[in-house]
This record gives C-alpha cells, sequence and structure tokens, in this order.
C-alpha cells in the first residue's frame, strides 16, 4: 500500500518535472531571438556564395530569427555568385541587412550590387561603396604589365555588359526606394562614395558603427516585406555570429586560383612520373587526386580555355623535349607556352581571383632547369663513346686454358676463345687481349710489373 502511494508521488513529481523543464525551454525559445551574422571577407567567389546562400536559408527557416545581418568587407567578386547571393536576398521571407563593416571596409563592385538589393543598407564610419563597372572578360592587360590602350568607342559586347549591369542595379534601387542616379552611375563611370555622403545621397538608410548598433538603431520601425508592413522588434535579439562550415572552408580553398594550379602542376607531374616508371604508386594516386580536385576547382572558376590550352600545350612540349631532343628548341618553346597559358588562365580583373605572378615564373623556372638537367644529361651521353661487339674486347685480361707456344685457346668473360700469343704461355698465366682477327683472338703474355700490380690492387 505505501509502496504504490510513493511510487505514485514519484511518478507524478517526474512528470510535473517534465512539464514544467518542457514549458521552460519553449519559454526561452520563444523569449530569445537569434539573429545571424554572415560574414563576407575577400573577393566574392563560389565559396562565399555558397556559404552566405546556406546561411540565408538557413535563417529563413529558423523560426526565432528575426532577421540576418551580412557584414560586407569586399573588392568586388565574379558576377555568378553576386547573382546567385541576390536572389536569394531578393527571395527572403525576413529581412536581410547588410552593413559595410569594420571601419575601413569596402562594398566595391559587386559588394555594391549586394548592398542595394538587402532590405536595408547600412555602413560604418570611414567606409566606402562604389565602383561597380563590370570589367570585360580577360581585360585589364597583362598583370605587372603596362595596360593596352583601349579604343575610345567600347565594343559591342562591352556595351552588352554595361547595359545589362545598369539595368540590373536601377532595378534594385528601384525596388528598395534608393537612389536610382546614382546606381547607375556607380556602373558606368565606377563612382565611388564615403559612408556619410551615401547616407546624404539616400543610397544607404542609415550608419552604424556595429551589428549590435544597427539593430538597436531598427528596433520598433516598419519595414515593408512583401506589400505588408513589417514591425522590426530586436529587443530581445541576439546576434549569432556564422563561421563557414568545413565543406566552404576546403571549397574556399581548393578555389583560390593559386591552390588550383599549384594542384593541377602536382596531377600533371606526378601522372607523368607515374607513365615514366610504370607501377600504380603513391605518384599516380596523388597526381590523379590533385588533378581532378583542380579540375573540380576550375570549373567553378571563370577560366579562359585557350589559356587553358596553351598551359597544356607547353606541359606536352616541355615533356617531348626529353624524348625527343631537340637542343632545347621545343623546351624552350614549351615554356613560352605554358608562361602565357598560366597568365591568361583566370578571366578575372580583381589580384585575388588570378594566379599570382611570383607562381608562375617560379613553376616556369623549375620547369626551364629540368630541361636544362636533360639536355646536359643527354649531350654527357652523347660525348661518350661507347664501345660495343669485338672491340671491347681489348685490352681485357684472358685466362690460358692450356699451354702453348703460339695458337691455343684462353677464357674471357665466361666464353672460350681461340688464341695466338708471340711467346709461350703456360696453363693459368695471365694474358692481355691486344687485338681481334675475326674469331681468333691476339693476346701478350703480362708482364711481372702488371701482374705485381693486379696482386697489390686486390690485397
Amino acid at each position: 500500500m505505501y509502496r504504490r502511494v510513493i511510487w505514485t508521488l514519484f511518478s507524478s513529481f517526474l512528470i510535473f518535472t517534465a512539464l514544467a523543464t518542457a514549458n521552460q525551454e519553449e519559454e526561452q525559445v520563444v523569449s530569445s531571438q537569434t539573429v545571424p551574422v554572415i560574414s563576407i571577407s575577400g573577393a566574392i567567389g563560389p565559396a562565399v556564395g555558397d556559404y552566405v546562400i546556406k546561411e540565408i536559408q538557413r535563417a529563413n527557416l529558423r523560426s526565432n530569427s528575426p532577421a540576418v545581418i551580412i557584414s560586407i568587407d569586399t573588392p568586388g567578386g565574379l558576377s555568378s555568385s553576386l547573382r546567385d547571393i541576390n536572389q536569394h536576398i531578393l527571395a527572403s521571407k525576413i529581412p536581410v541587412l547588410c552593413l559595410v563593416y569594420p571601419p575601413g571596409a569596402r562594398a566595391a563592385s559587386a559588394g555594391t550590387y549586394i548592398l542595394y538589393a538587402c532590405h536595408i543598407a547600412a555602413m560604418s564610419p570611414a567606409t566606402t561603396l562604389g565602383a561597380a563597372t563590370p570589367v570585360q572578360i580577360g581585360g585589364g592587360g597583362m598583370p605587372g604589365g603596362t595596360q593596352e590602350e583601349k579604343p575610345s568607342e567600347p565594343s559591342a559586347m562591352e556595351k552588352k555588359i554595361l547595359n545589362d549591369s545598369i539595368a540590373y542595379i536601377r532595378s534594385l534601387a528601384q525596388l528598395r526606394g534608393r537612389n536610382v542616379e546614382w546606381a547607375e552611375k556607380a556602373v558606368r563611370e565606377a563612382a565611388t562614395l564615403s559612408a556619410t555622403e551615401a547616407l546624404e545621397l539616400n543610397v544607404i538608410n542609415l550608419m552604424a558603427e556595429s551589428s549590435q548598433d544597427l539593430l538597436n538603431q531598427l528596433n520598433g520601425l516598419t519595414l515593408e516585406m512583401e506589400h505588408q508592413q513589417l514591425e522590426m522588434d530586436f529587443s530581445n535579439a541576439q546576434l549569432d555570429p556564422r563561421e563557414p562550415d568545413l565543406r566552404n572552408k576546403f571549397l574556399a580553398t581548393i578555389t583560390d586560383p593559386n591552390v588550383a594550379y599549384i594542384l593541377m602542376m602536382i596531377g600533371v607531374y606526378g601522372l607523368l612520373l607515374e607513365f615514366y616508371s610504370p607501377s600504380f604508386g603513391i605518384a599516380g594516386i596523388t597526381g590523379a587526386i590533385s588533378l581532378l580536385v583542380a579540375l573540380y576547382a576550375f570549373q567553378l572558376l571563370p577560366v579562359n580555355y585557350a589559356g587553358m590550352g596553351l598551359m597544356l600545350l607547353g606541359i606536352a612540349l616541355i615533356v617531348a623535349e626529353s624524348f625527343i631532343p631537340s637542343f632545347g628548341l621545343l623546351g624552350i618553346g614549351g615554356i613560352v607556352a605554358f608562361v602565357l597559358g598560366s597568365v591568361f588562365l583566370i578571366d578575372s580583373d580583381l589580384p585575388e581571383l588570378r594566379v599570382s605572378m611570383s607562381l608562375i615564373y617560379t613553376i616556369a623556372i623549375g620547369s626551364a632547369a629540368l630541361i636544362v638537367f636533360v639536355l646536359k644529361t643527354l649531350m654527357n651521353l652523347r660525348k661518350k663513346q661507347v664501345v660495343s661487339g669485338e672491340e671491347a674486347l681489348i685490352g681485357i685480361e684472358a685466362t690460358v686454358l692450356n699451354d702453348f707456344a703460339t695458337r691455343g685457346y684462353v677464357h674471357v668473360e665466361g666464353e672460350r676463345w681461340e688464341a695466338t700469343s708471340d711467346r709461350p704461355v703456360a696453363k693459368g698465366e695471365k694474358v692481355n687481349i691486344v687485338a681481334v682477327d675475326g674469331l681468333t683472338l691476339k693476346v701478350k703474355k703480362v708482364s711481372r710489373s702488371q701482374q705485381n700490380a693486379g696482386n697489390t690492387s686486390k690485397h
């Protein structure tokens, strides 16, 4: 009886505790709001685009995220990644707040488009935006070289790219009710503004010193979302900085043009080394994996296939030099093609999205050193007179097989030869071969001084 009462009371206590804990957790979830903070730092490429898009989608799926903040500090990036990001910003069911941060940061080129696409655009003091003119694919001249003189009249393709970019940023400005004229000027004339100037010209909505300051200023304000008035409430909101996951970090690493370039070279030379010494070993496995990863990275980057073709031609000529010696002609041509292909490999105006010239020169010099080594080795081999056949027997020491005065038999390198001598020799004596007459060897008796020297050397 007592046991039943005790068990009933204990069960009721457990149920009450569980319900109280659940209600408390539910109250905490309802009362606590988190605002994810996405940071764009550096050039906007495939990895950054994937990271930003995933975080925007994640914030839209969470019920306790009233908004999402994008912190920007970028010199620009790829048009494809930019448009993917903006599509998800425009489709977001919660406000996307954009802040150019920290002080000294910039939202140049692609960053300006993202700033215009966000529901709220803000800048920290001492930040800038603008310079959104699209660069012609393959333009910018030779990295590190002089800029080629451009014609005064833009080409038809340049006009198409420029007009498309102008229409795109004008549509974003009209959607968010911001300065349309300056948006067009930023694209057409590469105009730039400071944070204070941008606020005065209605390019941005406000200035904020930090993400928390941005939330404090927006708290209680009304924003139009999907043709409805939304009152923003950030009184209980907490910032939630979001870092890229392992996949994004790996993608960011391999889509670095320098890393992808090195991986491709490791892949090519690894496979060549495997072909030189056939055996599916470390060189072949490393080369195959590196080449596949490099190809995956290049298909995400703006690759110029003419540059890729020049690189492959250069590598083929360098390899051909080791098989078909041309006294450096193929090798020099291969290095020239390789360097030109490396320069033209990536179609981007941003230094962050180009292959470093120092890296190109280093690999080119290494390839040139390899060619010099191969040529030097071949020349040394050609200088050596390779003796073969009967002439190779002259000067070799033979052993007499039987006593003879003028004609008999000797043992030479495992073979029995007929020999003639101008002096009598005894069985077991050592003789030198001085000439070859058909199948007969002419031998000469080894002097005692030569025998003593041979014995001394043996001891």
